[in-house]
């Protein structure tokens, strides 16, 4: 950030400041609910777009290995064996190691320049995959992709918490979150519609797939580069006016806290690892990424076991019904979230579905109910994509605690990718009882944690509330401002939100 952007932040913040007192007051200040929907429908339209589409290249370009598998991608690089459940994982290895310092890069150097800069080098790095021709140049460049693509999820969340209020976060969320199913739905199609063509300059078969994809990845993050802004304050397409009333509206749910970005320090850091919904959420995120990125990764082996005859284009294209099922569930559950201001509701019904779907896979070799289970895995899986980093949002109060907690969440989950690498293994097909198995347990587990951490928020909040004016004096005496601003959660003012 420039020194007249921080300047211009400074100023709006403490004009806030100046107007509404503060957060942490015992009233909160109100607003002028048509501003508040007209600057809503104006965030929409200029941050939710681009960045959804860059999330969306995101996943395709770390998914489409799935469909260049139909395309005789291991035969030609001369993969055997568990040679393509390695290329996968390391991917995750890379990820894992690089996603916290992504997501204190992105905090520090601003999303409007880390987001577009990490898309076009993941870009380039997808590009360059076409040109494999080993099993180490493939897995080289996998990792690579995983350390420029860290900090994309983890990046969007903690950039859309600077914009929106808590009930409104679930929605926006859900809105790039989408990107997700609509990767695995777009990516399919996009796939067949490559493989028709007969060559792209000197690339053949699945090279095209990842070149051309590769290259659109690349100049989205040109046009990105360009148009984002970090901040309300810095935007030049928001009104003096807005710029106030969207600082204000941000700062007015973070109790003891007066400006939207601040300083990182340790403190802050430590409080925002710490938070109980937080781990509570990474494990729920971790659950159903092992489900999410097997179905992405393996969606289309598992079409194939369920029709060998059919041709190679008809499998690619039967891939993608259940993915617009899931998109449609996410953006309809990512609504309702936004409406009732709840998730953890939400998170809890992930569960039955999945569960129904693993179960009957495990279950029948029918071929057309094989099908029918896919839908019901794909339908109410990719719920928490959205749904956990919404939660870890809502129940953090600064912007440190908040971009090391989506951080702590997406750290988890990918882990839960590393083992859904592993979970389709050749030897265990056609049928996969072990794969199918793995996820029918680990949904039941999600439901289970699910459920104790709505008991514990309720439960903890009723504690909160008994706590006298007089309790609360002496909770906060003889700490300075500083020390106010990083109690966080612990702050008694502070209530969790499920």
């Amino acid at each position: 950030m420039s020194a007249h952007e921080k300047e211009s932040v400074e100023q709006h913040e403490s004009t806030v400041e100046a107007n509404h007192g503060g957060v942490g007051r015992s009233s909160e200040p109100q607003f002028d609910p048509v501003a508040e929907a007209k600057l809503r429908r104006k965030l929409d339209l200029f941050l939710v777009p681009g960045v959804a589409l860059m999330y969306l290249f995101s996943f395709i370009d770390r998914t489409n290995i799935g469909n260049a598998r139909l395309a005789g991608f291991e035969e030609d690089l001369g993969l055997s064996g568990n040679d393509y459940n390695m290329v996968l994982s390391v991917f995750y290895v890379a990820y894992a190691v690089c996603e916290m310092p992504s997501v204190l890069l992105c905090k520090y150097i601003g999303p409007a320049w880390f987001l577009p800069l990490t898309t076009l080098a993941f870009g380039a790095v997808t590009i360059g995959t076409a040109f494999c021709e080993t099993r180490a140049q493939i897995i080289a460049c996998r990792f690579l992709l995983g350390v420029f693509e860290a900090g994309m999820m983890p990046g969007v969340a903690y950039y859309f918490s600077r914009w929106y209020r808590h009930a409104e976060l679930s929605f926006r969320l859900g809105m790039y979150m989408i990107m997700t199913p609509t990767a695995g739905a777009f990516g399919g199609l996009l796939a067949s519609g490559i493989l028709s063509l007969d060559h792209f300059g000197s690339l053949k078969s699945w090279r095209m797939i990842f070149a051309i994809e590769g290259i659109i990845s690349s100049g989205l993050a040109i046009i990105m580069l360009i148009i984002m802004t970090d901040t309300p304050a810095t935007a030049r397409w928001l009104t003096a006016e807005e710029k106030e009333l969207a600082v204000a509206r941000v700062i007015s749910e973070r109790p003891a806290q007066t400006e939207v970005v601040d300083k990182m320090n340790w403190a802050k850091i430590k409080v925002g690892l710490s938070n109980p919904v937080t781990i509570v959420s990474a494990f729920l995120f971790f659950c159903s990424n092992v489900s999410v990125l097997g179905i992405s990764f393996f969606m289309p082996t598992i079409v194939r076991t369920i029709y060998p005859g059919k041709t190679r284009v008809q499998q690619q294209l039967l891939t993608v019904p259940p993915y617009v099922v899931g998109a449609f569930c996410l953006i309809t559950a990512s609504y309702l979230a936004t409406r009732l201001n709840r998730r953890q509701i939400f998170l809890i019904s992930t569960a039955p579905a999945v569960m129904a779907g693993y179960a009957m896979l495990l279950g029948t070799t029918n071929a057309n109910v094989r099908y029918a289970a896919v839908f019901l895995t794909a339908s109410t899986s990719y719920f928490p994509g959205s749904l956990c980093n919404g939660q870890v949002s809502a129940n953090t109060v600064s912007d440190t605690a908040r971009s090391v907690g989506i951080s702590l969440n997406v750290f988890c989950g990918y882990l839960g990718g590393l083992i859904a690498t592993w979970t389709y293994l050749p030897w265990d097909g056609p049928l996969y009882p072990i794969g199918n198995g793995l996820n029918l347990a680990v949904s039941g587990a999600l439901g289970l944690a699910a459920m104790g951490g709505l008991g514990w928020m309720k439960f903890d909040n009723k504690k909160r509330d008994q706590v006298t004016p007089a309790e609360r004096l002496e909770l906060l005496a003889g700490l300075t401002e500083k020390q106010t601003s990083e109690l966080d959660w612990k702050h008694p003012d502070f209530r969790w939100q499920p």
